[in-house]
């Protein structure tokens, strides 16, 4: 783990290196950050194919291109589906595919206890040689109905499993809430009953280098689309991206997925950093203590004259939202930048809101 005091603006500004590495409050309301996204699912192409890949379908260079250097679809396109890796779809390759599909009945193959109130839950694609089919980066709805509910539940997750090569499974972190009708029935459920599930929600869609450096705000278990994207990056040996992470939690015990950041910041020290928040740590805690302060956002992250070379991502509960870089109001307007990272001087451009 980085102390925060080690550490000066020249991480934070350094360009990534040229060659090959070497190598809760804030868990109250984290599923805000996924949840608006939900209404993406009416669309009946919700990704758009990659643009080289289109020219090869149509014979001819598309030059137009879209919010977040995503090509427009062409009339062609539209009608057909796209992969989460940027090729056509396969018949019977990916479990999601979108659109009109429909809730897919998925059976829980594992459910391991990770903390006090979070499980692991793995479970089985339709065949062991089928991936999931979504993007980097993107989202799943849940649906469950009891038997004495008057309508089912819905609830979107972040899978946290390799959405691209993964085969045969898509797993989950479930936090589980007090009064949570799907976290609660999540963390009820017994290997071999099953859970409808229908996706892709799509988000902010990654490609390698898209930034020279990208910062990762995240409370609670909105650390799980950051580990999606990171988890990407340095995967892909031609993605020289440098990522830095902030993560607020209540307890040291609370943050999720840290085995898998610190095998990152091992193996890419150049590349990557993570600074952890508690409200409530222990005695021999190292990191920052209360919650994300704007010194800290002023100390580690990238400056904002890096223009379009930077990228913000924030995910977590509402008050991190408001506190950080306001909310967002609706899943195709980001809202108004405000708070912490519009007095440091970030323009809107620069930060997307899961």
């Amino acid at each position: 783990m980085a102390n925060i005091d080690q550490h000066t603006r020249r991480y934070a500004s350094d360009a990534p290196p040229s060659g090959r590495s070497n190598a809760l409050p804030y868990t109250a309301g984290a599923l805000f950050c996924v949840a608006v996204s939900y209404f993406y699912l009416r669309r009946k192409n919700p990704m758009d194919i990659p643009e080289d890949v289109r020219a090869k379908i149509q014979g001819k260079a598309t030059t137009k291109t879209g919010q977040d250097g995503a090509a427009p679809p062409s009339k062609e396109a539209e009608k057909t589906p796209a992969s989460t890796t940027g090729l056509l779809t396969v018949p019977g390759k990916f479990a999601f595919t979108g659109g009109e599909q429909g809730f897919v009945s998925l059976v829980l193959d594992k459910s391991e206890v990770v903390n006090h109130n979070t499980k692991h839950l793995s479970f089985k694609l339709p065949s062991e040689d089928m991936e999931s089919g979504l993007n980097v980066a993107s989202a799943v709805i849940t649906k469950y109905k009891g038997p004495e509910m008057q309508k089912p539940v819905i609830r979107p997750y972040t899978p946290v499993s390799d959405v691209a090569d993964q085969k045969g499974t898509v797993d989950f972190l479930i936090k589980k809430y007090p009064n949570g009708p799907m976290s609660s029935h999540l963390h009820d459920m017994e290997p071999g009953q099953r859970l409808d599930i229908k996706g892709p929600i799509p988000k902010y869609q990654w490609s390698a280098n898209k930034h020279d450096h990208v910062a990762m705000i995240a409370g609670g278990t909105g650390i799980t689309p950051m580990w999606q994207v990171a988890n990407a990056i340095f995967k892909n040996p031609e993605d020289k991206t440098k990522v830095t992470l902030i993560f607020g939690n209540v307890t040291e015990e609370d943050i999720l997925l840290k085995r898998e950041f610190e095998h990152l910041e091992n193996t890419y020290p150049q590349r990557f950093r993570a600074f952890y928040v508690l409200d409530n740590p222990p005695e021999t805690w190292q990191g920052g203590k209360g919650l994300v302060t704007k010194e800290l956002l002023k100390t580690v992250l990238p400056e904002p004259k890096q223009g379009e070379k930077v990228k913000i991502f924030v995910c977590g509960p509402p008050g991190m939202y408001k506190a950080v870089s306001g909310g967002k109001n609706s899943p195709t307007d980001q809202g108004e930048l405000t708070g912490m990272l519009k007095e440091l001087g970030y323009s809107k451009d620069q930060v997307y809101k899961f």
